[in-house]
């Protein structure tokens, strides 16, 4: 029989040791058992238990088969690998809570041939797997040299693992060197290297001793690797760890030092500098005493951390914002008028509310800032006039553009709890501007967006509302702001996409279009000479004249703004330095006819009237974002089946009011001397040209109408008149938004009358002076106040023309 020594090794096993040809099987879990090797294992299941009783009423061998799945409870044979190791219960140990302690040692290996019984216990047939490499080594054919390199290597890996902190038993080095049989040497380090069941598994079931120490060879090399890499993360850390702790132990010397010698450390100069700051930043009792609390976290914490590094940016803004820093106001009213005055021509509405701000806040001290949005079109002037409000009253001007803003977070800020968190917009402002009380424009609110994020224009409300920014809370600084001396500017096109709950808590301002006298003064006033400036370039250099200037309005541009026209005169201006700069001396003398030398041929064509008085067209004007444009609306008749066509791209309102002119055409034809069922043999087909645009508006209504009537009657519209107004089923004409731009769209195109409803007779007064003394309005509350103006025969005319064509056609004679 083998003797086991103190280490739990075999030291000798007779290879002709008889191996019973049928067993119990023991399953077992999470080891593999190999030949040589001596292990206890704890059995609790019934059916392992059985095994081992039957095993001790025999011969004490039993079959160790490896599990699978560990985790399956009541394995089956096909749970069970087919190879296993034959073993021997040395000792066998009952314990209190019902469970066996048995010490085995492995003998051979087997393979399971079939098993007999499943019940009370596994019992299966086997046969013993021979080492085939070992027998022709018996008799005389192994290459012995080949052997010994492979042992010798092993050999040295396990002593590299030894080295390098693998927990292997010093005594299986000493059994190592004493192996000749790589068979076994292969399975004396397997079952000490701690391998993954299927690992091990794979090695147990290798049948040849050279393959199987090649790859256990492999797994060493494997395990060298991972333990030098393991080595040098820990030497790593370790010196990390030394040097902290080596720099701890200096600053903590350094600090004693500086103690004995009454000088200050830098964390508490830091400590020392943000309280006297805190003191002397003007904040409320609640703001100082969140200041102070996060002082007194910032001191007990470590300079190096990251904790320490947020709570220190966190008090920098906080002593850093203008708490209670105000800059005076300038009350004089003249001088800002002055200054309003020579920075914008014209705007007078805007600039008296300026001035009445002014006046009252000259009265009474505390006077909260008002809300104000300038909306027009691009080019009129809407930020610059923010700037020249700042400047007149004396403040901090600061700007941020909404445009695109699709985060509420970039209006609150952020939470401390995210990394990188920074304030909101509003109050980087604020403390950018270093005061409590600037000008802040927001530009482009009306182009604001919205996602998953969150909605801007809701973290608006608070900020725009009188009544609630007086504690506006942005998330980062946590801490009540007192808006309520900030004067909020918001610019913005239109004011359609501007949420109606935003834009109740702003006070409208609108800035129209300019004329093109207002565009000539401005540009002679203060286009030019910024530009002769920028260039280099003085008056002794070139002259550009007024009718020159008002080329370039009317034939380069198309705008309700200035951009375009200052983007031209720059062209012209850098021609002309151009010129001066090669060292030509000569003044440049720009007339009309020089321009297109400087600027190319004319862009727009200017819009006339019509050469004659046309039926079917009617002449309208509509609003744009640009400003006013000339409209033409053509209508066309022919027969048909009743069928309306409408083309030009038209809108959805702009279809109704088609439809509805139809209708009241239908319910009213008797006036125009039409038979009430027209629709029935005749097509409509009404078009407004330029397709490519797209148009919209309920204002086209009497355009069409008129248009419409001219077409089924043969009469002619007059030329020289434009019109606009919605039209309903009743004929009445309601009012119209944007007349300032389409009067000036008439007046560019040459047309000197202009129909308009009833109730925009109130808006007159809003279209300049020189406007209204060169355009007749015509006043018109129903359809047939407009017919009669805008048709060269007036509908009773229309009406009894019809009527005399009727009676005087021949009757057909009787047979």
């Amino acid at each position: 029989m083998d003797v086991v020594d103190e280490t739990g090794l075999i030291q000798d096993i007779s290879e002709d040791f008889k191996i019973p040809d049928q067993l119990p099987v023991l399953p077992v879990r999470d080891i593999v058992v190999f030949p040589f090797m001596v292990l206890p294992l704890f059995v609790g299941r019934p059916i392992s238990k059985n095994a081992v009783n039957a095993a001790l009423g025999a011969d004490r061998m039993m079959m160790l088969i490896s599990q699978k799945d560990p985790e399956v409870e009541n394995p089956e044979p096909e749970d069970l690998h087919k190879v296993g190791t034959v073993a021997m219960v040395i000792r066998m140990l009952k314990l209190p809570d019902n469970r066996m302690k048995i010490l085995v040692q492995g003998l051979a290996k087997a393979r399971v041939t079939g098993y007999k019984q499943k019940t009370p216990y596994y019992f299966a047939g086997l046969k013993r797997i021979v080492e085939q490499e070992v027998e022709q080594r018996k008799k005389g054919s192994t290459a012995e040299l080949k052997h010994e390199a492979m042992i010798r290597n092993v050999r040295m890996q396990i002593e590299s693992l030894v080295n390098l902190g693998k927990p292997i038993s010093p005594d299986i080095l000493v059994i190592a060197e004493n192996i000749t049989d790589p068979g076994r040497l292969a399975d004396l380090v397997a079952s000490n290297l701690g391998l993954k069941v299927a690992d091990a598994q794979a090695i147990l079931e290798i049948t040849s001793p050279a393959v199987r120490l090649r790859r256990v060879s492999e797994l060493l090399n494997r395990e060298i690797e991972l333990m030098g890499m393991q080595r040098k993360i820990q030497s790593e850390a370790q010196e990390e760890m030394t040097k902290t702790q080596r720099e701890y132990y200096l600053r903590e010397q350094l600090k004693a030092i500086q103690k004995e010698l009454g000088d200050i450390d830098e964390k508490t100069e830091e400590i020392n500098e943000f309280r006297e700051k805190i003191e002397n930043a003007g904040m409320s009792k609640e703001v100082k005493d969140e200041a102070i609390k996060q002082l007194n976290r910032l001191s007990r914490m470590h300079t190096d951390s990251a904790e320490a590094t947020t709570v220190r940016t966190y008090l920098e803004w906080m002593v850093e914002m203008p708490w209670s820093a105000f800059t005076k106001d300038n009350l004089d009213l003249k001088l800002a008028q002055k200054v309003l005055d020579e920075d914008h021509y014209g705007l007078d509405k805007i600039k008296d509310r300026i001035i009445e701000y002014l006046a009252v806040r000259k009265l009474k001290d505390q006077l909260k800032g008002p809300i104000l949005c300038f909306t027009g079109p691009p080019g009129v002037g809407k930020t610059s006039l923010g700037q020249s409000l700042a400047r007149a009253l004396g403040r901090k001007f600061i700007r941020i553009s909404l445009g695109g803003v699709r985060d509420a977070a970039e209006i609150r800020g952020h939470r401390r709890t995210y990394i990188g968190a920074l304030p909101g917009r509003i109050i980087q402002g604020l403390k950018q501007a270093g005061s409590a009380n600037p000008v802040f424009m927001m530009d482009e609110i009306d182009k604001l967006g919205s996602d998953f994020r969150g909605d801007p224009s809701s973290a608006l409300l608070e900020v725009l509302d009188p009544a609630q920014n007086h504690a506006y809370v942005d998330h980062y600084l946590g801490v009540p702001f007192d808006l309520t001396k900030v004067m909020f500017v918001t610019t913005a096109n239109i004011v359609d996409t501007i949420p109606s709950a935003l834009l109740d808590r702003m006070e409208v301002l609108r800035l129209s279009g300019y004329t093109r006298e207002e565009k000539l003064k401005i540009a002679r006033k203060y286009l030019l000479p910024r530009q002769l400036k920028e260039h280099g370039i003085t008056t002794r250099h070139m002259k550009l004249s007024d009718d020159a200037i008002l080329k370039i309005i009317e034939q380069y541009t198309r705008e309700a703004g200035l951009r375009n026209l200052e983007r031209k005169i720059a062209t012209i201006c850098r021609k002309v330095a151009r010129n001066v700069a090669i060292g030509k001396r000569k003044k440049a003398d720009i007339t009309p006819k020089d321009l297109s030398k400087y600027l190319g041929v004319r862009i727009f064509t200017p819009e006339k009237e019509q050469e004659k008085n046309l039926v079917g067209v009617a002449t309208g004007v509509a609003w744009t974002q640009a400003g006013g444009e000339i409209m033409n609306v053509e209508a066309s008749t022919m027969k048909g089946g009743g069928k309306l066509t409408l083309t030009g791209k038209l809108g959805d309102v702009m279809k109704e009011s088609a439809q509805a002119a139809v209708t009241y055409i239908r319910s009213h034809a008797a006036d125009f001397g039409v038979t009430p069922d027209f629709t029935r043999h005749t097509d409509i087909h009404i078009h407004v040209p330029a397709g490519a645009i797209p148009k919209d508006g309920p204002s086209a209504g009497v355009t069409m109408a008129t248009a419409l009537v001219s077409a089924l009657t043969g009469v002619p519209v007059r030329r020289d008149i434009t019109m606009t107004g919605e039209i309903t089923l009743r004929g009445r004409v309601l009012p119209i938004g944007g007349l300032k731009e389409k009067s000036l769209a008439a007046k560019r195109a040459g047309i000197d009358e202009i129909i308009i409803p009833e109730q925009n007779k109130k808006d007159l007064v809003e279209i300049p002076a020189d406007i209204r003394r060169t355009i007749k309005f015509h006043i018109a509350k129903t359809a047939d106040q407009v017919l009669k103006l805008a048709l060269t025969k007036t509908p009773k005319q229309i009406a009894k023309k019809a009527a005399r064509t009727g009676k005087n056609r021949k009757k057909p004679k009787a047979k």
